[in-house]
């Protein structure tokens, strides 16, 4: 579990914007929860504790959710340009006579990459429960 200490900056309905000190492992964070600042990052949480603008807040992202995201946004696209490559140079070739199956594989390899991509951003905007997959204010220090 990583936890943060930060100060509220703004809220927007359910979810708070805090502000918390730059550290050195946010350089090859790839969570995609932060915005990049100048001496502090903002993480967007969902504001379980019901903090409000300029206090001292505790942000908890759960392990499992982190690593629940690298599996989905790493293993999906890899999964699909695998898949796509296999059927562009087996069923594909079939369909397509006097065209090289070797480029029927990167054509349709890469267009299962770009849908899976396409296909996880859909389903990150539908999903609801933001309490599980991403940062949560969990208690008001001060």
């Amino acid at each position: 579990m990583i936890e943060e200490i930060g100060v509220v900056a703004s809220i927007d309905g359910m979810t708070a914007h805090v502000n918390v000190p730059k550290k050195s492992t946010c350089e090859g964070c790839t969570a995609g929860a932060c915005t990049k600042g100048e001496q502090s990052m903002e993480i967007a949480a969902f504001n379980k504790a019901g903090a409000e603008v300029g206090q001292k807040v505790k942000v908890l992202i759960h392990s499992y959710a982190y690593l629940k995201s690298a599996m989905i946004l790493y293993g999906i696209p890899a999964l699909a340009l695998v898949l796509g490559a296999v059927f562009g140079k087996e069923v594909s070739a079939e369909f397509f006579t006097g065209t090289d199956p070797d480029i029927l594989s990167a054509i349709f390899g890469f267009g299962f990459l770009g849908l899976s991509f396409v296909g996880i951003k859909i389903w990150i905007n539908l999903k609801t429960d933001k309490t599980e997959s991403g940062p949560v204010i969990e208690e008001i220090i001060s």
